[in-house]
């Protein structure tokens, strides 16, 4: 039953998020709270100082901005209308999803690396969507630096906050064990902190590492699926409020973000698979870290970790976005986008559990 939910989780709790919207829309103001401590355990498992950047990072980002204006551009020359053209522009340029880490790390990614690059991602769309979206809604009442400053206020708090308290915590955790085993051993000798590792408390010599506990592993999985309800709900309340629009667009924005989702999961694992991790030293996922990643290639764990990046995409922050920048109407590429991937993440988790 539990292989079965883990697998089919995303598309159920899409569904059961549009089905009951009217039900679970006024849980919408806990979904900061859902999405910071989904991170915060995610957080737990990662040592912020293993934390470095890789060529894929680079090869992904660049994709991404380069995507993001040479389809608006090609849409706004082919069709001339400035709605399907920012739709589009929305599924490329919205940075990777918080939760983008925790799919990996089910998948056998690298949680560490995609941790890197969710804060990469993320604070590069804080720069470049306030610097180019007055030329492209120039109506937009929007300068760079107060865009700037807002785009960050939504973006910091729930990347950074989680991210430093779990930091926080893990200093905090290895500095009590220091100061306990250091206290043994000055008061009762050498055969009492023998018996001290002996239980568990150091490990070949040295002090035993802050680690998430086992029955823990799993809670950032289930909050991101209980976010994704409240989330259905909002984006099912968004496309029912634009219904009245042509249907042609919402049509026509519904099939692009379709392929926009194809492409940037394709194209990620591509560069993932071509500009693997260059080693496998702190960066490798252990069997402690993260069991699905330890067997396979760094090519195999960079190429699920950056089909993810470019892939899974903040699509609460890309909605509010175009709300706030561009035609509302646009959000509903961002809005349908969120279909797409969850519908691809579905897929992804049921062929890695068929393989277990």
């Amino acid at each position: 039953m539990r292989k079965f939910f883990d697998s089919n989780a995303l598309w159920l709790s899409m569904l059961i998020g549009a089905l009951g919207y009217k039900l679970f829309l006024p849980l919408a103001p806990t979904l900061p709270w859902l999405i910071f401590f989904m991170l915060f355990f995610t957080f737990c498992k990662v040592n912020p100082l293993d934390l470095r950047l890789h060529k894929w990072h680079w090869a992904v980002l660049f994709a991404q901005l380069f995507f993001s204006f040479a389809t608006y551009i090609l849409v706004i020359r082919l069709t001339g209308n400035a709605v399907l053209a920012q739709g589009l522009l929305m599924c490329f340029i919205m940075p990777t999803a918080t939760a983008a880490p925790i799919i990996a790390g089910k998948l056998g990614g690298s949680i560490q690396n995609l941790t890197t690059f969710t804060l990469l991602s993320n604070f590069a769309t804080a720069i470049i969507v306030p610097a180019t979206f007055p030329l492209i809604n120039p109506a937009a009442d929007m300068t760079f630096l107060p865009a700037f400053l807002l785009i960050l206020s939504r973006v910091a708090p729930l990347l950074l906050g989680p991210f430093f308290s779990a930091w926080l915590l893990r200093i905090g955790y290895n500095y009590y064990q220091r100061r306990k085993y250091l206290s043994a051993s000055a008061t009762r000798g050498l055969a009492a902190q023998r018996s001290y590792s002996d239980n568990g408390l150091t490990a070949e010599g040295g002090l035993k590492e802050f680690a998430l506990p086992p029955r823990l592993a799993q809670t950032p999985f289930y909050l991101w699926v209980a976010s994704i309800i409240v989330l259905s709900a909002v984006v099912t309340r968004t496309v029912i409020e634009n219904i009245h629009y042509s249907l042609f667009i919402i049509l026509w924005l519904l099939i692009s973000s379709f392929f926009a989702c194809l492409i940037q999961f394709g194209l990620g694992k591509l560069i993932g698979w071509c500009l693997p991790a260059a080693s496998k030293g702190t960066d490798y996922q252990d069997v402690l870290i993260n069991p699905a990643a330890a067997p396979t290639t760094m090519a195999g764990v960079s190429s699920i970790t950056a089909g993810q990046a470019f892939g899974q995409k903040n699509t609460s922050l890309g909605v509010w976005m175009a709300n706030t920048y561009l035609d509302p109407m646009a959000s509903l590429g961002a809005a349908a986008y969120i279909i797409w991937q969850n519908i691809f993440n579905s897929v992804q988790l049921t062929i890695a559990a068929h393989k277990k």
